[in-house]
């Protein structure tokens, strides 16, 4: 009796990469690269420039840093809470980002 061959596996599609980074205005009318951060990766505590309350690890939130400043950007990066990002035009930032 000949042999069967097992039937092919079938492959599985790769799920749709996830635009992490995207560029929106920030609350001064400039440009900012906004980057979200899951909390399994958020490790340390920050303050929010938008409500000047902690944000504790564990807790999801977004790294915004300046687009126009290329890898010097970083330096400047703020993590915001992300709603205080959402509500960015009615919420103007409580420390100077300078």
């Amino acid at each position: 009796m000949p042999r069967r061959r097992p039937p092919p596996r079938k492959q599985r599609a790769l799920p749709p990469l996830i635009e992490s980074r995207r560029i929106e205005t920030g609350p001064d009318g400039y440009e900012y690269e906004v980057r979200p951060v899951a909390a399994a990766r958020a490790t340390k505590t920050y303050r929010c420039p938008g409500c000047d309350h902690e944000i504790r690890p564990g807790t999801a939130h977004l790294v915004v840093l300046p687009a126009d400043r290329g890898d010097q950007g970083a330096e400047d990066r703020r993590h915001w809470h992300t709603p205080c990002w959402t509500h960015r035009a009615t919420r103007s930032p409580t420390r100077k980002w300078s």
